[in-house]
């Protein structure tokens, strides 16, 4: 068995235009004094990443590596969700996803979507650069609107939306290959790809390909009532990355999974900081260990009640007490009487 690394923390709810929460510096030694020895870059702010340099330089990298390691923290992962969301969009969430790219780009979806494939490219190779093995992001989607089946969905709709999401993701998936490093869809309210079995479908779809995996996020399963426990029995074997995240599902006689348009402080589900929630991490964290998942435990923190602050120096402790030091033998070796092939037959009467 293998112990993760953690903890990590995702810096994208973080930034802000005041320190130490305006430049990579200044957040990073942030949440090295909190106890987190990993940090999650969302490739989207320049403030943290060139990306393009990224790509293109190993000095610029290396560079940068060796500035963060100084304050204390490593790359976990660069993020891409922003940008794999523009790599399918319907024309009804069109407006509301323009700010995920730059302005010049509003209203184009078609440029769009080249932008974000070229972004998703470059992060390839920065990863490569950078000596990562994985990246977190959305699928984007075609298909959400008619997710609930109402109106009837016309027959073969679902199957050519698959195709066409396939069809746009596989060429990056083969520069993901290239550069060797996985890509992890987080599965999550909004995406195609959401649960179990839309991974499944798109998995088939792209050829089980080798580098399409999961960011596996327990929080979007407890919204949807999804058993996140047995998830990870399925799909241990494509779980890639990992965001620690807490949330709860409180349903009344008023409402459930939809939340009745409310906000998100009114919802029957919510999002809530470590150990504020219902998630079982220690269940998750056993299940991992047990599966030898040896990568990053990275805090997404996402609340609707406590500042971001309390949240972020909660989460690190949190993280540290559930990763599991592995251990190199059997609780019961002290018993144990030593064998070989002669003594085995000997025990069996043979």
């Amino acid at each position: 068995m293998k112990t993760m690394k953690g903890p990590g923390i995702f810096l994208a709810q973080f930034l802000g235009d005041q320190e130490p929460f305006n430049s990579l510096d200044s957040i990073a030694r942030y949440m090295a004094g909190l106890g987190y020895k990993g940090i999650q870059i969302p490739t989207w702010d320049p403030r943290l990443i060139d990306l393009k340099q990224a790509s293109e330089s190993q000095t610029y990298c290396d560079e940068l590596k060796g500035k963060l390691k100084d304050i204390g923290v490593e790359i976990t992962e660069l993020a891409t969700h922003l940008q794999g969301q523009l790599v399918a969009v319907h024309p009804a969430y069109g407006a509301m996803f323009d700010g995920f790219g730059p302005a010049e780009l509003a209203g184009k979806p078609k440029d769009q979507q080249a932008w974000a494939v070229d972004q998703l490219i470059m992060t390839a190779k920065a990863s490569k650069n950078l000596g990562l093995v994985a990246s977190p992001t959305f699928s984007g989607a075609l298909l959400w609107p008619f997710v609930y089946p109402w109106p009837q969905r016309p027959s073969g709709l679902v199957e050519t939306g698959f195709k066409e999401l396939a069809d746009r993701w596989l060429p990056i998936l083969n520069a993901y290959d290239e550069a060797g490093v996985d890509v992890a869809y987080e599965l999550h309210p909004g995406e195609d790809l959401h649960d179990g079995i839309t991974f499944e479908m798109f998995l088939e779809k792209v050829g089980n390909h080798p580098r399409a995996g999961i960011n596996y996020d327990p929080s979007h399963f407890v919204l949807q009532q999804l058993d996140y426990l047995q998830f990870i029995d399925f799909y241990h074997d494509r779980i890639f990355a990992y965001h620690v995240k807490d949330a709860e599902f409180n349903p009344t006689g008023k409402q459930g999974v939809y939340g009745g348009y409310q906000g998100w402080v009114e919802r029957a589900g919510r999002f809530r900081s470590l150990g504020d929630g219902q998630v079982d991490f220690a269940g998750i964290f056993s299940k991992l260990a047990q599966y030898d998942y040896d990568r990053w435990a990275v805090l997404e923190w996402e609340c609707a009640i406590k500042h971001p602050e309390q949240g972020a120096a909660e989460g690190a402790p949190f993280i540290a007490d559930h990763i599991i030091r592995v251990t190199e033998r059997a609780f019961d070796d002290f018993a144990g009487t030593g064998a070989d092939e002669n003594f085995n037959k000997k025990v069996l009467g043979l």
